[in-house]
């Protein structure tokens, strides 16, 4: 059983986040009017993110209440109220009870944390307003530069996410850490420096861009994954801090993430780069006109909506059931896989100089794997000593 649902975990974080990754890299590129008379980018991306947080705060609310308790009430379903049921030992160092484990912080695993709902609730808020800002930043750079760069500065995460922890909530990280962010830095650099390919615009035609123009993908893509690590840090805060399943703050964030950018997507906002690109007076408009011109974006949007959805379940199920090493050990194949998937589908150019950057990347984040692993192995051993101790008295 065990076996059959990390199999399911794994081929259900693969194929769903493959195919979201096609479709966002779809998205980024111009589609033909209806009368093909022109070609013409989607710039509403606060849209796609309306699309896929609805959807994802959907799916996790019936996934809720499908595995809800029978004597759980409704505030104790939905994580606003603390449960005094005790953790399951059965539970294999990732989880106790759909308690989620995050960089190696365990939260109210045992004993009742304090509760206070307004609180949480505003770290929900906070995590979404992250969210919906750093979107739109991630989906700006793709003008600038190539997707498997995209995939490859999001695999570096961790640098963000540990600045953040050290700024926001005084959090230290061990030593070899600092040596992942560098072997990081240093392959991420590589990449970019090495390349010869260069994205296009419809609006150049075609035309390489400039070294400058480049360097505002690059500067846009490291807005994005600080917004994220600011994101990431505060999860684990909340993990740390209250007893809530992976389920419940999906469904939170994502339900806070559809509120705001509903709103925001029928104001009256002007021109704004990044955040607001859209000519037309509100978001929603002018992606309801675009979707009636360019009818071809409706399925690429549809699938980066679904997939997206479906995609954070099959997270938040590996990180329950089988702890934060699991899934980073996932995440990072995919990632793998995913450049792979958009070199063969859109026909990148990698050099060599680029490919040997990606191994250094990824060497990196291997190494921050490896250690995790040996922690929990030698954190597993102590625990059976201490059982086998126990017996013996």
């Amino acid at each position: 059983m065990t076996f059959l649902r990390l199999a399911s975990c794994v081929g259900g974080v693969y194929s769903m986040f493959l195919l979201w990754a096609v479709a966002q890299e779809r998205l980024s590129v111009p589609f033909a009017a209806i009368d093909g008379s022109s070609y013409d980018k989607f710039n509403s991306p606060l849209f796609m993110g309306t699309c896929q947080s609805a959807l994802s705060a959907l799916s996790a609310l019936l996934y809720i209440f499908l595995r809800r308790k029978p004597n759980q009430t409704l505030t104790q379903t939905l994580g606003l109220a603390s449960s005094s049921v005790q953790p399951n030992k059965s539970v294999p160092n990732g989880a106790a009870n759909g308690i989620a484990k995050t960089n190696g912080h365990a939260h109210a695993n045992g004993h009742h944390a304090r509760f206070s709902i307004r609180s949480l609730l505003l770290r929900y808020l906070q995590c979404a307003v992250f969210i919906t800002s750093a979107a739109p930043f991630g989906f700006a750079a793709l003008s600038y530069i190539t997707y498997p760069a995209m995939v490859l500065g999001k695999s570096c995460k961790l640098v963000p996410v540990m600045l953040m922890n050290v700024l926001l909530y005084r959090r230290r990280f061990a030593p070899h850490k600092y040596l992942v962010v560098t072997m990081v830095t240093l392959g991420i650099t590589m990449f970019m420096g090495f390349g010869k390919e260069k994205p296009s615009k419809s609006k150049n035609n075609g035309a390489e861009l400039s070294a400058y123009t480049q360097l505002i993908g690059i500067a846009y893509l490291l807005i994005n994954l600080a917004i994220d690590g600011a994101t990431n840090s505060t999860q684990d805060e909340i993990f740390a801090r209250y007893r809530v399943t992976g389920q419940q703050m999906m469904f939170w964030i994502n339900l806070f993430c559809t509120v705001i950018t509903s709103v925001i997507s029928v104001l009256p906002l002007p021109y704004i780069p990044v955040l607001h690109p859209s000519d037309s007076i509100t978001e929603l408009q002018g992606a309801l006109d675009f979707i009636r011109t360019h009818p071809s974006v409706v399925y690429p949007l549809a699938q980066f909506a679904l997939t997206g959805a479906l995609g954070q379940l099959f997270i938040f199920e590996t990180l329950q059931h089988f702890g934060s090493l699991t899934l980073v050990t996932i995440t990072l194949t995919r990632k793998m896989f995913t450049m792979l998937l958009s070199v063969i589908v859109y026909n990148h150019k990698l050099t060599f100089g680029q490919w040997l950057g990606t191994a250094v990347v990824f060497a990196g984040i291997s190494v921050e794997a490896w250690v995790k692993r040996k922690d929990v192995h030698a954190k597993r051993v102590i625990q059976e000593k201490e059982k086998a101790r126990i017996k013996t008295l």
